[in-house]
């Protein structure tokens, strides 16, 4: 293995005195060291010392490639800091890394909670509705967060969201002098004067939290009436049949739903949503960020098949409504071999073309029909929607 132009360092709140020899070593040789500033005055590297650039950005540290470098993040810096993003850029001989515990680890150990079954969440740089998808009564949760004032700001947001009676332990300054230990309520959230970094434990409690299966309630998204009512969305998204990292077309997506719950479904997973009307186009983004998911939706507005040029090529591809035969022709000859194809109809043209591509080119033909009690004068009745066709087909 060549010698590595770079070394990249965990470090502990207790600067110096927690680095193995290893890494004392390699930040001892270093020309140049990059850090936060709170880094660099632990570690006492003076003049060598480069503090990161705001916006965070790698590119200086790329530029000394080939002088001894270090660079110093917090804890273990592949998870949730620098070395991620470093590695993305450099061949496996240009570096060498020398993990501290994290902050997740040290939290886990002074709660006393099996870090397996603890959710890690990095939430200093992101909203808190990421914790939307995975909330729920006596869920437990460690997020790092980006200062002592976002502990206040998280507790009202929990509050918001029915979660008032959850304990928060506050762990600032972990493993080093300043470390400080104490708990409220989300409703209480009376703590003040809390030292960065820190670090919150969530132990949920109050509302229930998002039911992991299929077919939400619809009142939960925004929507114009244009929705995959909750019935046939979960018979959508059983077809649809989401997998970890696979990445979804919503054509006609309306008001988002079918994206939503697909990316809910399974870890990794995107969507990209084509949406012609503006308006609804926004109502889109508006749900991608109610349910913490904006950074696995994108949303293009547009007609297809224009609007598909330069998306990320789909593993699963959905039509809501519209459907075409020249649609249809051009998703064939455009998608991946394996590439799954779920079209929804109603109208008896869009069913008299969904049987002749099913008699075409095979696969599975549903039809559904549903129909809900509800007030007829006095009583009650059977209210039947419109059925619904429904094919599923792999490429």
């Amino acid at each position: 293995m060549a010698d590595p132009w770079l070394t990249i360092i965990g470090l502990g709140e207790d600067g110096l005195n927690g680095l193995p020899p290893a890494s004392r070593a390699a930040l001892d040789a270093a020309e140049i060291v990059f850090g936060a500033p709170r880094h660099l005055q632990l570690a006492e590297v003076g003049d060598r010392g480069r503090a990161w650039p705001v916006p965070f950005d790698i590119a200086p540290v790329l530029a000394e490639r080939g002088r001894k470098v270090a660079v110093l993040a917090s804890g273990d810096p592949f998870w949730h800091g620098a070395g991620g993003s470093l590695a993305g850029q450099l061949s496996p001989d240009d570096y060498i890394t020398h993990p501290a515990p994290s902050c997740f680890s040290l939290a886990a150990a002074a709660m006393g909670w099996r870090i397996e079954g603890v959710l890690c969440l990095g939430l200093h740089a992101a909203p808190f509705t990421r914790l939307t998808p995975v909330l729920a009564k006596g869920v437990r949760v460690l997020c790092t967060l980006r200062d002592g004032a976002a502990v206040g700001d998280l507790s009202a947001w929990l509050t918001g969201q029915g979660f008032g009676p959850s304990r928060l332990t506050v762990l600032e300054a972990l493993g080093g002098p300043r470390q400080r230990i104490r708990e409220t309520t989300a409703a209480g959230g009376d703590i003040g004067d809390i030292a960065h970094p820190v670090l919150l434990a969530i132990e949920a409690d109050g509302a229930p939290g998002l039911p992991r299966a299929s077919g939400l309630p619809d009142d939960l998204f925004t929507h114009d009436g244009q929705i995959t009512k909750r019935p046939v969305r979960a018979l959508t998204l059983s077809a649809l049949a989401p997998r970890p990292g696979t990445h979804l077309w919503d054509l006609g997506a309306g008001s988002g739903s079918i994206s939503v719950e697909f990316c809910l479904a399974a870890p990794g997973a995107t969507a990209s949503a084509i949406e012609a009307r503006a308006d609804r186009a926004a109502t889109i983004r508006d749900n991608a960020a109610r349910f913490g998911l904006e950074h696995r939706i994108s949303v293009t507005e547009g007609r297809t098949p224009d609007a598909l040029t330069g998306l990320p090529a789909p593993d699963v591809v959905f039509i809501g409504g519209g459907a075409s035969e020249a649609l249809l022709q051009a998703l064939w000859d455009r998608i991946p071999q394996g590439a799954r194809l779920v079209v929804n109809a109603v109208t008896l043209e869009t069913e008299a073309l969904l049987m002749a591509w099913h008699g075409a080119k095979g696969g599975h033909l549903l039809r559904v029909e549903l129909a809900e009690a509800a007030p007829l004068g006095t009583m009650r009745g059977w209210d039947r929607a419109r059925p619904v066709i429904q094919w599923s087909v792999t490429r």
